[in-house]
Order: C-alpha cells, then sequence, then structure tokens
C-alpha cells in the first residue's frame, strides 16, 4: 500500500484535488482509499435513522454492514488528536493507495497544496516531508521549492507523478522519531 499527505491550509484545494485523484488513479486500474482530517464536529448519521437512534442511545461504537458498504461509527467523550498511523492501521489492506488529507504534521510524505490567493504561507520550507508542492501559482512560491512543483489544476498529471514516484509512497509503519523524511 502507497499512502500519500495533501497538506495545505483550509481553502487551499485539498478536497478537490483529492476528489479527482480518486477518479485519475482508478482510471489507472488502482484502489484507493481516503482518510480525512476533519476540525469541527461532523456528523454523517442522520436523525431517526437506526444508527443514530443506537448512537444517541448511548453507544460507543455502531457498525452497520450492507452488502455495499460498512461504517463503523465511534463517539469519543473526550476531544483526541489521532495518530494517522493507527487510522491507517484500521483501513481494509488490500488498496493500492490511501490518500491522506490533512494531518499535516504527520511524518507520511505529503504534496502540499497552496494557492498564492490564500494570503497563507508555504510549508515546504520548514517540512521535510513535503516532496512536491501543487499550486495555482509556480511563480508566486516565495522560496526555491527543490522539489517537484505540480499543477494543481491537472490531477490526471498528479496521478502520473504520483505512480512514477509509487515507491517514495510506499507505507510502512513508523514513528514521529523513526521515519525519514
Amino acid at each position: 500500500m502507497k499512502v500519500a499527505g495533501f497538506a495545505g491550509f483550509s481553502g487551499s484545494g485539498k478536497t478537490t484535488l483529492v476528489e479527482q485523484l480518486i477518479g485519475a488513479l482508478r482510471l489507472r486500474g488502482q484502489r484507493v482509499s481516503v482518510i480525512k482530517h476533519a476540525h469541527h464536529r461532523f456528523d454523517i448519521d442522520h436523525p431517526g435513522k437506526d444508527t443514530w437512534r443506537h448512537r444517541e442511545a448511548g453507544a460507543f461504537e455502531v457498525l452497520a454492514a450492507s452488502p455495499r458498504r460498512v461504517v463503523i461509527m465511534r463517539e469519543l467523550t473526550e476531544r483526541v488528536e489521532h495518530d494517522v498511523h493507527l487510522l491507517l492501521a484500521e483501513l481494509h489492506p488490500d488498496v493500492d493507495w490511501v490518500l491522506v488529507e490533512g494531518f499535516k504534521e504527520s511524518n507520511l510524505p505529503k504534496i502540499e497544496v497552496w494557492r498564492e490567493t490564500s494570503g497563507v504561507p508555504v510549508r515546504y520550507p520548514g517540512d521535510a516531508g513535503v516532496v512536491a508542492i501543487a499550486t495555482d501559482s509556480p511563480q508566486a512560491l516565495p522560496e526555491a521549492a527543490l522539489r517537484p512543483v505540480l499543477d494543481l489544476n491537472r490531477a490526471d498529471d498528479v496521478a502520473a507523478w504520483l505512480l512514477d514516484n509509487a515507491e517514495r509512497f510506499e507505507y510502512r509503519r513508523c514513528d514521529r522519531d523513526t521515519c525519514p523524511p
């Protein structure tokens, strides 16, 4: 399994790029999973549904399974910043790629997603885990990238680059101190 992180500030285009990469990689015969970091309270269930009712009744975990889908929800009583490696261990191992959106502080190899119009600083000068930059304004990068610069608006090219560099993204579990950049 290969794991590629996508880091950038809100509004940079991470979700759009990841969405387009899923399709581009699938067209190339790849099986893709996604882990998404959410900053706010969110819900994938709806009031009145059985799973919602079980969760509201106090269940710690609710697993719903059908012939076409499996979902597990856990209710946490305290705020927890999740370890991306533990989340990766939760996924089905028979995938080619896991695209990780967010988790910008992780030690995964990451593609930084940056737009000049966002007005936010770049991460790559201080983050050795950034292996490429996807941007719509390469001329505006404030420092020499010293790594590939990809066109944020050409997801097909980003997918090709990922596949051409797949060995860089081969996953091996490590912690913050043992992962090479």
